[in-house]
């Protein structure tokens, strides 16, 4: 076994890395940027080594500087991770050429499944079933068009070398096509460098069900069970869950030869998972094959009871799979759900911004939480906006999905937007409880999954004041000159807060009828209010219904977290009213921070409603701002290739009279 291996990695993954090599003996050593000097896996190597900037091509992405850094540590081997270089083959062989070990598998592997034309050719070449598609190296714009039309509409553009939904289209009728295809190549170079596509059919509403593998240099292979990775967007995943429902032992069977069928066809070894589309006539097709740990790797050791990351290290170390086919059984059910930094609302865009509070779910044997985040962390701009992996397992399904919902309501992030009130009304999902399973999930029930907290509800502005009331008690309770209870001479002290909630501003008074009790009038109605603070946690008696919550203060607000979701209540001005700004179709700013891609239009040119002015990438994926009436560009702000934040404006507009 290894003495110190390096990881070329960071954020959660590096952390959980970190962690079985410890419990192994084996030291580590981690790598940073400049934004992430002070990041936890940082914190938990034994040594860390700085590469540079903190864009990733000048850090993470820079091969040279990561094996000099395994070197100059005496690091045996590298473990990739997953993203970043894990899935380069030049860097294996960099490493390879350097006579460090890279922890995955052969070059020749990686070479084959990174690209997903050579992948289907092998696969067909090895009888595994594929989709109809065109996957041949002719990559002008005719010939795509033509393949589309034999495969028959609708199909799905696929980046040759992509991977995470990035560079990938799907399109409905021929007069779509060259529009898609312009912007998948786009963002396939911006992300790979590589704008080559494939086409393949697009079924409809298919299930996406992924094979764990696991092969080594003895000519042992495994199958580990399977992953339903359906519920997705942007076709990237959201919840992941092992074993798959409603799966037939005799189809896991069928699914798991064909995934090892794939694995031995380009003699695979170490972790490796493949990824097949299931339709409603148990039907599979190969979709591609990682060469590396998932990110949703989590769900299968929870039903196996085996640590995938000692599994991958004994294998790179030389050793034999630890067991045999007979020897893997399912215990439960798991499900892993991703947190994220991003606004479902909004086209589940990423966010960013300081991490104020948090506080994450009482871990123990039903409940993991993978996470590098703590409390007063950025989450920035230049790496993906996921803050952590939540993992639940159950005796079955039902129970999972019970201990999921529980500890999604136990989830507090403050200072940042996260998809966490989405995830609990997702979970909560008639459908998803009754397992009905496909890609196209999101899409589909989109009418029962977005839907905000009611804005005709005072109760989250109710607790702000309440809490503001009992925290002002607390600061000090020895003398008048301290209190913040607005206390005067002959008259009743009165506390007048404006709140706002989304649209809807609320203005409350607020009066002290006892220590902890107060009556609060809003927009006419009073509530008589009870409660004690202790820390973040309110108990909140509301005329005579007793709640617990916890606020978390910040500078513009409060966020105050109930039972099934979290609520941003929004501290206003008192002499705002009625004067609050509306978005008259005039102001075109970045909605998330990211890179501006191109600029297609200029100063003075006229343009019609539903324009592309701006074409902005955040977390490889493209953003398109279009005008929303007839009028005039009237300036430009942002240049191609600058980065800019969630905010900045980009180009003044005049819209036209009448």
């Amino acid at each position: 076994m290894f003495r110190k291996i390096l990881v070329a990695n960071r954020g959660e993954i590096a952390c959980r890395v970190i962690r079985t090599a410890r419990s192994l003996g084996i030291k580590t050593v981690a790598v940073y940027s400049d934004a992430d000097a002070h990041a936890q896996h940082v914190r938990m190597a034994d040594e860390a080594v700085y590469l540079g900037a903190s864009a990733p091509a000048a850090s993470y992405l820079d091969a040279k500087k990561v094996i000099a850094a395994a070197l100059s540590t005496g690091a045996q081997a590298l473990h990739p991770g997953y993203g970043f270089l894990s899935e380069n083959p030049q860097f294996a062989e960099l490493c390879a050429s350097h006579n460090v070990i890279f922890i995955g598998p052969p070059v020749q592997a990686i070479k084959v499944m990174g690209s997903k034309s050579a992948a289907k050719q092998a696969m067909q070449a090895a009888n595994v079933p594929l989709l109809p598609g065109y996957h041949g190296s002719e990559q002008n714009v005719e010939r795509l068009r033509a393949a589309a039309a034999e495969v028959g509409y609708p199909v799905l553009l696929k980046a040759v070398a992509g991977g995470g939904g990035k560079g990938m289209r799907q399109v409905s009728a021929a007069a779509e096509f060259d529009v898609a295809l312009e912007s998948a190549q786009r963002e396939a170079i911006a992300a790979f460098g590589d704008g080559d596509m494939l086409v393949e059919k697009f079924l409809q509403q298919p299930r996406h069900v992924e094979i764990q593998i696991f092969c080594d240099s003895h000519g042992n292979g495994v199958y580990l069970f399977e992953r339903d990775c359906s519920i997705q967007r942007r076709h990237q995943k959201v919840i992941e869950e092992a074993p798959a429902p409603n799966i037939s032992p005799e189809l896991r069977a069928r699914m798991g030869e064909a995934a090892l069928q794939a694995a031995q066809a380009v003699q695979y070894e170490g972790a490796g998972t493949v990824e097949f589309l299931l339709d409603e006539h148990e039907k599979f097709y190969f979709m591609e094959m990682n060469t590396r740990l998932q990110v949703e790797h989590p769900v299968t050791e929870m039903i196996t009871g085996q640590d995938l990351v000692a599994w991958q290290l004994q294998v790179a170390a030389g050793e034999r799979l630890p067991l045999s086919q007979q020897q893997l059984a399912i215990t439960g059910h798991s499900i892993e759900a991703r947190i994220y930094a991003e606004d479902p609302a909004n086209d589940f865009l990423p966010t960013s911004g300081n991490i104020t509070w948090l506080r994450q779910p009482k871990t123990s044997g039903h409940v993991r939480v993978d996470s590098a985040v703590v409390e007063g962390d950025e989450v920035g701009v230049f790496y993906d906006p996921m803050i952590a992996k939540l993992i639940v397992w159950g005796e079955n399904r039902d129970m999972a999905v019970q201990r999921l919902q529980q500890a999604l309501s136990d989830y507090c992030i403050a200072g940042v937007a996260t998809n966490i009130n989405f995830l609990l009304r997702l979970s909560a999902d008639d459908a998803f409880r009754q397992a009905l399973l496909s890609t196209d999930f999101i899409a589909r029930r989109q009418d029962h999954l977005f839907v905000h907290a009611k804005q005709d509800e005072p109760w989250y502005a109710l607790c702000v004041c309440l809490y503001e009331a009992l925290s002002a008690r607390l600061v000090s309770a020895s003398s008048p000159w301290d209190h913040q209870d607005n206390w005067r001479v002959n008259g009743q002290a009165v506390q007048r807060r404006p709140l706002l909630i989304g649209d809807t501003q609320w203005h409350i008074d607020t009066t002290a009828v006892s220590a902890h009790e107060y009556s609060m009038t809003c927009n006419g109605r009073t509530y008589q209010l009870a409660g004690e603070l202790a820390g973040n946690d309110l108990l909140v008696n509301t005329d005579g219904h007793l709640r617990r919550v916890a606020v978390a203060k910040s500078d513009d607000g409060w966020s105050v977290f109930a039972n099934t979701q979290s609520v941003f209540v929004q501290s206003v001005a008192p002499d705002l009213g009625e004067d609050l700004v509306h978005d008259d179709g005039t102001q075109f700013k970045a909605p998330m921070n990211g890179t501006i891609v191109d600029v297609l239009v200029s100063a003075g040119d006229r343009v019609s409603a539903g324009q592309t002015l701006v074409i902005m990438e955040a977390m490889k994926m493209e953003h398109t701002v279009k005008a929303l009436a007839d009028g005039t560009v009237t300036d430009i702000y942002v240049a191609k290739g600058e980065l800019v934040g969630g905010g900045v404006e980009l180009v003044g507009f005049a819209i036209d009279d009448g």
